[in-house]
């Protein structure tokens, strides 16, 4: 059982900064992670993914080049760097995890087996 927490959600302006963490539970850290958001109203939509040892990562097109992913496995941690936030990348974002031994990360929101709380950002034009 993996269980997440996220963290460093806000209320911005565009083009400031944010940070968001998401902490994994557990003994191994052996899988691939995920940041997905949604609005109210719309589907969840994938946002950045990291492989299970943080060298390969994966972007949708609307964050890359403005959002990095990260993985610090010696602290179970996952961090998600916003930069020039955008009023449109306002969202609740959440944290997904795939079953350990899966090692690499996804688009897919069906292949992650478990999710965190949610952590609203919020940006102001």
């Amino acid at each position: 059982q993996v269980q997440l927490v996220e963290s460093g959600g806000g209320l911005v302006q565009a083009g400031d900064s944010l940070r968001l963490s998401c902490v994994a539970s557990g003994r191994t850290f052996t899988y691939g992670m995920g940041w997905f958001r949604q609005v109210p109203g719309e589907e969840r939509e994938f946002v950045a993914a990291v492989n299970w040892n943080g060298v390969n990562t994966y972007y949708a097109d609307s964050v890359r080049g403005r959002f990095t992913v990260s993985k610090d496995n010696d602290k179970n941690t996952m961090s998600l760097q916003m930069n020039s936030l955008k009023p449109e990348d306002t969202a609740v974002y959440y944290c997904a995890a795939r079953s350990p031994g899966d090692y690499s990360g996804s688009y897919q929101q069906e292949d992650y087996d478990y999710w965190g709380q949610g952590t609203q950002v919020t940006v102001s034009s």
